[in-house]
């Protein structure tokens, strides 16, 4: 029962991969053209360090050109200003990804806001953000970007639908409001600061949860005819070094309960990685004066 409930992020992915590698090869062979992404590691972040091996195993897999810099803790804000802009004006690379969080003393807003929006692959830019708030955007986040095809793949029509999103920050929960927004769902955006949060949350239709909280979410919150998207990876201690992922949300118990979940690992997760890939792939495209492919789209491309 559980697992026709549960909402195979790497599934998914796959499907989705294979579609943008397809696009990627023929873009190479029809166009002569190989999209390459840049990816800039400040520090010695572990868990970023994971990210950006994947995010580069996976590019390579699917075709995707991969420059990677990986650079000193203490840079200065000067000098990465300059690499940004280096970036910018090589006519070799389509996307720059600026990999999050950086270290303190850098001011991670003005970065992002350096990037040419063209070859903003995390669509975090003010400008592409802007874009997203008028509906023209053609690169979104990509986290928000995978939530919303997992969404698309247990429920068509979005119009009208009784969305709730935890979470408000730039990153996530702003973007997946304005995306849910676009598809003229009713959306309530909630927050810390959210008075009786778990009332708004029961009366969801979609309920996607991006707290940083583990398993904050449980079976009384939710009811039987709700998505759940769970966007939270906290990493939970077991003692000698051991330890496991686990999301904002009871998955064991909220399963139970609901229509249909993500599970963490294995939900959200690999979709951003995918998501990332197409938004590599736009950004060639537009860069070269081809049309991209809808993002608002991607799920027609599914075999699911």
């Amino acid at each position: 029962m559980i697992n026709k409930k549960k909402i195979d992020g790497k599934r998914v992915s796959s499907e989705l991969k294979g579609w943008i590698r397809s696009e990627v090869l023929a873009l190479s062979d029809q166009d002569r053209i190989v999209p390459k992404l840049a990816v800039i590691l400040v520090g010695d972040n572990p868990a970023s360090k994971v990210y950006v091996r994947s995010k580069s195993k996976t590019a390579q897999k699917m075709g995707i050109e991969i420059s990677d810099y990986s650079l000193s803790s203490n840079i200065s804000q000067k000098d990465l200003e300059s690499l940004i802009e280096e970036l910018n004006n090589d006519t070799q690379i389509n996307g720059i990804l600026l990999q999050l969080p950086l270290p303190d003393h850098l001011n991670t807003s003005f970065l992002l806001s350096k990037i040419n929006p063209d070859k903003d692959v995390d669509a975090l830019t003010p400008y592409n953000a802007g874009k997203l708030l008028s509906g023209t955007a053609r690169l979104v986040p990509c986290t928000p970007l995978g939530s919303y095809i997992l969404i698309k793949t247990r429920l068509e029509k979005l119009s009208g639908v009784n969305a709730v999103v935890v979470g408000r920050s730039l990153l996530f929960g702003k973007p997946m409001g304005q995306i849910l927004l676009l598809e003229n769902s009713t959306v309530t955006m909630t927050h810390s600061k959210t008075k009786n949060i778990k009332e708004h949350c029961k009366k969801a239709d979609v309920l996607i949860v991006a707290a940083g909280r583990p398993q904050m979410v449980d079976a009384s919150w939710v009811n039987k005819d709700s998505i759940i998207i769970d966007v939270g990876i906290n990493r939970v201690s077991l003692g000698e070094d051991n330890y496991k992922i686990i999301g904002d949300v009871d998955f064991e118990n909220v399963s139970k309960v609901v229509k249909a979940i993500t599970p963490v690992p294995g939900g959200v997760g690999p979709m951003t990685i995918a998501c990332l890939m197409f938004n590599t792939l736009t950004s060639a495209q537009i860069q070269n004066g081809i049309s991209p492919f809808p993002w608002n789209e991607l799920h027609s491309k599914l075999n699911i």
